[in-house]
């Protein structure tokens, strides 16, 4: 019996070193796909933040006072308020006073 574990012994152990070996690179491999994986989250989310500035700056462009009272004058032929008019809400619309 103890000649027999002495004969598999060098196989053992050789068998043991490759697959010590083939461990390592196999969890290398997956660090550096993980790495990888990082990387194009990273980039993703970079995207998305410059995407979300761009429409946030896009949105206070859009909704600035200038912009308003001009679409509202040519677009929407609004009027401006001129000093003692009084506005009105009423249920059935608004009503002027002068």
């Amino acid at each position: 019996m103890k000649a027999k574990a002495r004969e598999l012994a060098p196989f053992l152990s050789v068998l043991i070193l490759i697959a010590t070996l083939f461990s390592i690179v196999f969890c290398k491999m997956e660090v550096r796909r993980m790495g990888y994986s990082v990387l194009k989250l990273s980039r993703e989310e970079r995207q998305m933040r410059d995407r979300e500035r761009e429409q946030i700056i896009m949105l206070a462009k859009m909704t600035r006072p200038e912009r308003l009272q001009s679409v509202a004058q040519n677009r929407l032929t609004f009027k401006k308020p001129e000093s003692g008019q009084i506005i009105q809400m009423t249920e059935q619309g608004i009503a002027l006073r002068q």
